[in-house]
């Protein structure tokens, strides 16, 4: 089983075929997506997708602020949204749910705020982490942009200590079972999902796997999108690369 997980950047805008055209191409059986919006090329894609077989979707679209970042989950696997007490509480940045697949799922969506809103992104780790040492739902997906990484190996140039509570927090999750699927697959290699203006690169998505969870990774790929009509441009269809898990479900 696929599970994809892409920030679109901005809802998509004038970029949404080219991103329909890379989600199927990937073909996964799950879209998970950030910076996903009510506007109408966010809503357009949500329709193509549920006309592609993705019929199941859930969003944390804010209806008073369309234009606002928020999420969307899209499933061949019916969806089921799973709210209770100690999760995050900035709305449009969070979605879970039980999915309907054999065995059943627990997958978690998430956009973590980044370093500007301080009052926001570290209460959302923390509710995160609070989440994982209290896990008991089974198999479980934590996926999405996480505005984290790890001090001197999630980062091409080192930035001090600005990433010490990020680091932190992945240590703590590991420490609590939840593994980071890419480095449980690939080590210590380097590789960057999200590039600043500076062209500086970091490792800001990832795919964290609940312990039961861990012996069905078969796989992890982070993958720029690609749009025939910027074929050179690895930001072509959006600013970060999406993460590409493969499950072997008979293997939970």
């Amino acid at each position: 089983m696929r599970i994809v997980s892409w920030n679109i950047r901005a809802g998509s805008g004038k970029r949404a075929t080219g991103v329909l055209a890379q989600l199927l191409a990937w073909q996964p059986e799950i879209i998970g997506l950030c910076e996903f919006r009510g506007t109408s090329a966010s809503q357009w894609l949500a329709c193509e997708l549920d006309v592609a077989g993705y019929c199941y979707q859930l969003s944390s679209i804010n209806s008073k602020l369309p234009a606002k970042n928020a999420l969307l989950l899209a499933s061949r696997h019916p969806l089921q949204a799973i709210k209770t007490r100690g999760m995050p509480r900035v709305r449009e940045r969070w979605l879970m749910a039980a999915v309907d697949t054999q065995p059943a799922l627990t997958l978690g969506l998430m956009h973590v705020p980044n370093y500007t809103a301080p009052d926001l992104k570290y209460p959302f780790l923390a509710s995160l982490l609070n989440m994982a040492k209290k896990w008991n739902r089974g198999p479980g997906l934590l996926i999405g942009d996480t505005n984290c990484g790890k001090r001197g190996l999630d980062e091409e140039k080192p930035q001090g200590p600005r990433f010490q509570r990020e680091h932190d927090w992945i240590v703590d999750m590991e420490q609590h079972g939840f593994a980071d699927a890419f480095r449980h697959l690939h080590g210590n290699r380097r590789e960057y999902t999200w590039y600043s203006h500076r062209n500086n690169g970091f490792r800001l998505d990832h795919a964290f796997c609940s312990p039961q969870l861990v012996p069905a990774i078969a796989g992890l790929q982070h993958a720029w999108g690609s749009d025939s009509e910027n074929s050179s441009r690895r930001d072509a269809l959006s600013d970060h690369a999406a993460v590409l898990i493969d499950l072997e479900t008979d293997k939970i």
